[in-house]
């Protein structure tokens, strides 16, 4: 499949953009969190740059291959722990809002805010939002695995 965008864009829209992944990476929330997080929400949409970025990414801060080859199994293992678990729940029932699914239920967000105060559920939603805002944008310009704008 080739790209069907070359280029990256407006310099604006990515500069706004930016700014929403500083106010995320700044919100005290453990960057492997932000990471895990990312890299489920892309495996659920299939969108195989982001998967590609989001290994890379974790890789550089020290994640191992037996807990990111396992992010898409994360409940059959015993890899994550439970502030991880719950996000990751949260992850994807905020991902997989498609046709009628429940979205985020009350159990699900209580129990994240069991590990997370309000400043980071709000991080750590606005980062799911920001891999399904991506995840879209690769998949609709068909992007690559291994390549950047």
């Amino acid at each position: 499949m080739a790209a069907r965008l070359k280029d990256s864009g407006d310099p604006e829209v990515f500069g706004a953009i930016q700014q929403l992944v500083k106010a995320v990476q700044s919100s005290g929330v453990d960057p492997l969190v932000l990471d895990l997080v990312h890299l489920r929400a892309s495996q659920i949409n299939g969108c195989s740059p982001c998967v590609y970025g989001g290994v890379q990414s974790a890789k550089r801060r020290g994640e191992t291959e037996e807990r990111l080859h396992n992010v898409v199994a994360w409940r059959e293992t015993p890899f994550y722990t439970e502030a991880e678990r719950a996000a990751l729940a949260l992850t994807e029932a905020a991902t997989r809002l498609q046709d009628g699914a429940p979205g985020v239920t009350d159990e699900i967000w209580a129990d994240a805010a069991k590990h997370f105060d309000e400043k980071q559920l709000s991080a750590i939603t606005l980062n799911i939002a920001l891999a399904n805002f991506f995840n879209r944008i690769n998949r609709t310009t068909g992007q690559q695995a291994g390549k950047t704008w």
